[in-house]
């Protein structure tokens, strides 16, 4: 999930209504190539797009006719109101103004301390990086494991920035024939095209299914496959024609439960009420609903702004791109966080290693379903507090995210040691790497692999009955007092009983319990 959390301050309130004329005009930038999403109505037909967009001064990338979702380029001025002159097409929108970047860690608490690891009530994996996985033991994944690790049969797919398929931890359980780039808006299965380059996806993918090698450390469901569905490009924006691109593979390559820590772009909130966000907003929940419809359990960190989703909200972060755009703005109920809120996503929040609300963790009654371990540097000194993932090995050198940044705060575990240079944050040639991160983007993972190990262990339970068995056998977790407020600047209120709350929703994934039941 981007890592960004809410500062609070005085904010120069816009009003929805006003948006469309404060966005770049659609049809600015003559001579520029842009790309396009484009709606077909729900009762028309995509079927004969390529004439349509070659008529209106475009090129056809891909036509997801499943859902009549086209995405299109063009460099002619005009296309987009060339193409609404068709009675069949409901809505066009460039997406190339658009985009909120996915960072690697929530800034926040990065006082080095040379403590030792956390304690915890549960089992530590046995890989030799074991005894840092408290979110593990936290969650009782181990115990799990004597139970089963997952079947191979399951496939999990990371949409994300990729995955590095050369790491020791990955590289036995990685699909490569499930897994693609999408972020050109049509697929490319070439594994040049779909490798991590950010570093975002390979931390996800090493909690969803770190090979339990005796090397490293061990995923939630170490025997099931996963499958890199790159939506994320190399600096980390997930713009709208990969997203649709990416569920609409997820849903048509048999992809059991997908993970997804980012939020969907244009913005923080996609809102139907506004002309510029309309298709893309609609186009993203129709291949997110036909993924599902094919069977696909969809998995959703919640977000890092201590919001509560359930409620309206500020949005003064996005768009971001280019940077130096972002517009503060007041959203209402027709503005929705997607892939989150979209009906039957699983939504998870965030807690650090005492089992509490991560302080920047977004909630919210009705779109938090589960809670997982995200991390908490407050709760934690550093690094500790944080998640041990996977890290790739061609993850960018400079800003924020990069190995650089991640040496220079002491949270990057290397084998052999010191094969990351520490002056320029260059890995040496076959260099592996761990890192400690923290977000909901760590979250949603540990939930995903849960929701793996759920389909392992009981083959005759159908997709749609997976999210109840998660919510049913979570740990119930009651609201804290409130208002709670772990860290100045970050107050929350939690709303509900102790089954179920905005906070952690039906409680704390438990992968024994979702294994044994």
């Amino acid at each position: 999930m981007p890592q960004r959390y809410l500062l609070h301050g005085s904010l120069l309130l816009v009003a929805a209504a006003l948006l469309g004329a404060m966005l770049f005009s659609a049809e600015a930038d003559a001579g520029v190539t842009r790309t396009y999403v484009v709606l077909y109505k729900g009762n028309a037909s995509s079927a004969g797009s390529a004439a349509a967009i070659e008529k209106a001064g475009g090129t056809l990338v891909s036509n997801y006719s499943q859902i009549g979702v086209v995405i299109a380029r063009s460099a002619s001025a005009n296309f987009a109101a060339s193409l609404k002159k068709d009675a069949r097409i409901e809505g066009v929108s460039a997406t190339d103004r658009f985009a909120t970047r996915v960072d690697n860690d929530v800034a926040a608490g990065d006082v080095v301390s040379a403590a030792a690891g956390v304690a915890s009530a549960g089992a530590f994996p046995a890989d030799d990086l074991g005894e840092l996985q408290w979110d593990m033991a936290q969650i009782n994944a181990t115990e799990a494991h004597a139970i089963t690790g997952g079947s191979a049969s399951i496939v999990v797919g990371d949409i994300d920035t990729g995955l590095d398929f050369t790491h020791p931890d990955l590289a036995p359980n990685v699909d490569f024939d499930n897994s693609v780039s999408c972020v050109s808006g049509s697929p490319d299965t070439d594994p040049a095209a779909w490798n991590d380059r950010n570093g975002h996806g390979t931390h996800t993918a090493g909690t969803i299914a770190a090979s339990a090698n005796n090397i490293g450390i061990v995923g939630v469901a170490p025997d099931v496959k996963i499958a890199a569905i790159k939506g994320g490009n190399d600096d980390g924006y997930f713009f709208p024609e990969a997203v649709i691109c990416s569920f609409m593979w997820a849903g048509s390559h048999g992809i059991h439960v997908t993970n997804n820590s980012y939020f969907a772009d244009p913005w923080l909130f996609n809102c139907r009420n506004d002309a510029e966000q309309r298709a893309i907003w609609k186009a993203e929940q129709r291949a997110i609903k036909y993924a599902m419809s094919q069977g696909v359990v969809v998995v959703s960190a919640t977000g890092n702004e201590n919001i509560d989703l359930s409620k309206k909200n500020i949005d003064f972060i996005s768009p971001d791109f280019p940077p130096g755009n972002e517009q503060e703005r007041e959203v209402t109920n027709a503005c929705v966080q997607i892939p989150v809120e979209i009906p039957g996503v699983i939504g998870v929040s965030g807690v650090g290693p005492d089992s509490t609300k991560s302080f920047y963790s977004s909630y919210g009654v009705g779109v938090t379903d589960v809670t997982a371990p995200g991390g908490d540097s407050f709760q934690r000194p550093n690094p500790f507090g944080r998640v041990l993932s996977t890290y790739a090995h061609d993850a960018p050198v400079e800003g924020v995210g990069g190995i650089k940044f991640l040496l220079d705060r002491n949270r990057v575990i290397m084998d052999p040691p010191g094969c990351v240079d520490a002056a320029t944050g260059v890995p040496a040639p076959g260099c592996v790497m761990w890192v400690y991160q923290q977000g909901t983007s760590m979250a949603s993972p540990h939930a995903a692999g849960v929701a793996a190990l759920i389909m392992s262990a009981h083959e005759d339970i159908s997709r749609g009955a997976v999210g109840a068995f998660l919510a049913k056998t979570a740990t119930g977790q009651p609201c804290p007092p409130n208002p709670y407020e772990p860290v100045a600047g970050f107050a929350a209120i939690c709303r509900g009983g102790p089954a179920h709350n905005g906070f952690y929703g039906h409680g704390l994934v438990n992968a024994e319990a979702a294994v044994a039941e």
